[in-house]
């Protein structure tokens, strides 16, 4: 049985997590009724489920900023999460592709139109998605070959991971393999070349451009002598950015988390086409990633489990296949989901047995007495 301060512990983490599901059941019940707030609560899982790992990536991200910008990560990353990628994004798609104002994009989205009759909100979205997966499955592609190319001392899938450092050794080698994924994609899956290989390159661009950026503060920051060295767990050192080498820490966080959210905003057109349903029911599930991100860097989960990252890792990967994929193929919600939660898992279980086996080892050593 939880005692009370498992609960306290639980509602600091997630206590504002929750007051968003009830003001947003709240907002979807007096907007539509029972049918909205039924809406709102699939919506959330949807969110939930297939940005589980970008909690687990972004936690990688966030142990390195200090604890006023993890509150601005949750306050203020929140307010753009919401309102920028699951409102605001959509109405910017569907009037930049349609060639309509803000306005007209707006009146249009109200108008509730089912996603499969050509010239309705929804339709115009999903005619988006080539473009919205070339850009989002370049970025993901880039963190993952990031990730595996470099030098790591702990492997997981260590044939696979081995080989893949090889490459790595390469100068450029993400950058190249990446290019070189774009163009296959654009000329042998998307029905058209030019839109995909644009929005590739400038996902790839991205990429580039926010972690040359942070790690050109993140020196400045060395140097300067702005940054502290912060035990988080014992056996683990992680080094705190502060100030411009931070901001940019958050910027690439945003970032991702847009590439993250691509699937589950297109996805939701499937369940619903109303806009506000859906940017309540996706912004009570990223505020529950967000929490979920903040309690792994307070509980210092990487740190215990640590292939963990590396399941979160291989998810991104794969979720950068499935996006360049449906650019041709519909590939249904649920085997989004269930991939990043396999993968996670499976580090998790292999984290586990890990930390059993050095236990055990540990257990088992002679001690000597002089």
């Amino acid at each position: 049985m939880p005692d009370d301060s498992d609960r306290m512990h639980v509602l600091k983490n997630f206590g504002w997590s929750f007051a968003v599901l009830l003001v947003g059941l709240a907002l979807g019940f007096l907007y539509g009724g029972p049918a909205a707030l039924v809406l709102v609560v699939v919506l959330s899982v949807l969110e939930i489920s297939l940005s589980f790992d970008n909690a687990v990536v972004n936690a990688t991200i966030l142990e390195r900023m200090n604890a006023a910008w993890q509150r601005i990560f949750l306050t203020v990353g929140v307010i753009i999460a919401v309102f920028g990628m699951r409102l605001v994004f959509p109405f910017l798609v569907v009037a930049v592709t349609a060639g309509l104002g803000p306005v007209q994009a707006v009146q249009l989205a109200f108008e509730k139109g089912d996603p499969a009759v050509p010239g309705t909100y929804g339709f115009i979205l999903n005619a988006a998605h080539p473009a919205i997966a070339g850009f989002g499955g370049m970025f993901l592609l880039m963190l993952f070959l990031d990730f595996m190319f470099d030098e790591r001392e702990v492997l997981w899938i260590k044939p696979v991971e081995k080989v893949l450092q090889t490459i790595g050794r390469v100068p450029g080698a993400s950058v190249i393999v990446s290019i070189i994924v774009l163009v296959l994609v654009s000329q042998f899956v998307a029905e058209d070349p030019g839109t995909v290989l644009l929005s590739g390159v400038i996902g790839i661009g991205s990429f580039l451009l926010v972690t040359a950026l942070g790690k050109v503060f993140e020196q400045t920051a060395e140097e300067g002598g702005g940054e502290d060295i912060d035990p988080v767990k014992p056996g683990r050192q992680v080094k705190v950015v502060v100030g411009r080498a931070a901001f940019f820490l958050f910027l690439y966080l945003e970032v991702l988390d847009a590439s993250f959210s691509f699937d589950g905003v297109i996805g939701a057109f499937a369940i619903t086409s109303d806009p506000i349903v859906i940017a309540i029911g996706l912004g009570v599930g990223a505020m529950f990633i967000r929490s979920l991100t903040i309690f792994l860097v307070r509980q210092g989960t990487l740190s215990q489990f640590v292939y963990l990252e590396h399941g979160a890792l291989w998810a991104v990967g794969a979720l950068a296949v499935i996006l360049l994929v449906s650019i041709r193929a519909d590939i249904p919600d649920i085997v989004t989901g269930l991939v990043g939660i396999v993968f996670i898992g499976a580090g998790f279980l292999s984290s586990i047995v890990r930390n059993r086996r050095i236990g055990a080892s540990d257990a088992a050593e002679p001690v000597t007495v002089s």
